[in-house]
């Protein structure tokens, strides 16, 4: 669905009904302090934050155990989830939008589920979406976990949850996901919530075990597309961002420069392109510009756990600010990552092998929780200042080291 226009359905449809599913909650007894014993986290986008989810998960697994824990996600975004390895596969339920009636009869399957199993406790980990909130309300659940924008100018969703989080614009992703499963541990009468010190937040990225049946599968792979076994260093171009935030994106003929001087400089090499399998007409376009049987294109032609697998066999990833900067994370794959609507000191991946360039323009970031990440920016100046030089003399001194 066009990213637009769940905006406007969840402006129109989602707002009304959050005022209505308030009233109806005013009227409703107040909860009082009480342990979970079961928790639906509702995470329905971007594969990327839910790497960065990981720590919030790993800490509901151990509060209730993990045959309790469940997870909502739209049915493209799945795949990570069934990498991480944290939760049963029965547990994550998956919706899918390939049209409206399956998309209605997947909601009701979702709280049906919930209702049936008797789950207590949700967390929201969509930033002020209406969707998720009336999931959360709808759900049956008693405990009820997510953003509330108290005196903020943020976006409408009612008064739906029982624990009310204050925005933090500050605060690393990962760490505003934690704090929405700690608040399980605190008392619901406090507002705001969640009154903890940064420092007590430990996150971390989820690893990813490889094994040797694996490698040869995505060795194969490789040696298949390119109708030859390909020398090393693998570097991994990762030219295009998702279609939700466009504005991310470095310019294409940027990426074609920096790999035709990676190949003049490193004549073993072997350039790899890597999109989503909708990407795969415009990397092959990209590999016809460099004409060289030194650069393959691997878009649409692997899931996502054999793209990792080659991640972790490749010397290093250049990406857009994307998915891929944290699926990386979950390898020892050297990256860099190029930022501009959005900033690293929130968004970016975890782990020390990850590099970020960011110009850190004042207008930076302009993709944020005040405008449902729907920036007014027509000009990404911000990845435009990062020029091919710089990239370049980066990614020598990694794959020097």
């Amino acid at each position: 669905m066009n990213p637009n226009t769940i905006r406007i359905i969840d402006k129109w449809v989602g707002r009304p009904i959050c005022f209505f599913l308030t009233v109806l909650k005013s009227i409703s007894p107040s909860l009082g302090k009480k342990a979970p014993k079961s928790i639906l986290f509702i995470k329905l986008i971007e594969q990327g934050a839910t790497v960065l989810a990981y720590s919030a998960i790993k800490k509901g697994v151990e509060m209730v155990g993990k045959e309790n824990v469940y997870f909502c996600v739209f049915e493209e975004n799945r795949p990570i989830l069934d990498i991480m390895k944290i939760l049963p596969e029965e547990n994550i339920i998956v919706i899918r939008q390939s049209n409206l009636f399956i998309f209605l009869l997947d909601i009701l399957g979702l709280l049906l589920k919930s209702r049936r199993k008797g789950i207590d406790a949700t967390i929201d980990m969509e930033f002020f979406s209406r969707a998720s909130a009336i999931l959360a309300y709808l759900s049956g659940a008693k405990i009820r976990v997510g953003l509330h924008r108290f005196k903020s100018e943020l976006p409408y969703r009612g008064n739906l949850m029982t624990h009310r989080i204050q925005h933090n614009p500050y605060l690393h992703i990962s760490k505003a996901y934690l704090q929405l499963v700690l608040a399980l541990e605190a008392d619901p009468k406090e507002v705001p919530m969640l009154k903890l010190n940064e420092q007590s937040l430990s996150v971390e990225a989820p690893k990813m075990d490889v094994n040797m049946e694996q490698i040869a599968s995505a060795e194969q792979i490789i040696t298949t597309i390119a109708g030859a076994t390909v020398s090393k260093p693998w570097i991994l171009l990762n030219p295009n961002a998702s279609d939700m935030l466009p504005l991310r994106k470095w310019p294409t003929e940027r990426f074609v420069e920096l790999g035709k001087k990676i190949l003049d400089e490193n004549p073993p090499c072997t350039i790899i392109l890597t999109g989503a399998p909708s990407e795969q007409d415009s990397c092959l376009k990209i590999q016809k510009e460099f004409n060289s049987n030194r650069v393959i294109s691997l878009a649409g032609h692997t899931t996502l756990e054999e793209l990792m697998v080659i991640y972790s066999l490749s010397d290093l990833l250049i990406t857009n600010d994307s998915g891929p900067g944290h699926f990386a994370s979950m390898t020892n794959l050297k990256t860099i990552v190029m930022f501009g609507p959005e900033i690293p000191q929130l968004f970016g991946p975890l782990g020390n092998n990850t590099h970020v360039i960011w110009k850190n323009l004042i207008c930076s970031p302009c993709v944020n929780a005040f405008n449902h990440r729907f920036s007014p920016c027509t000009n990404n100046v911000c990845m435009q200042e990062i020029s091919v030089d710089e990239v370049y003399s980066k990614a020598r001194e990694l794959l020097a080291g």
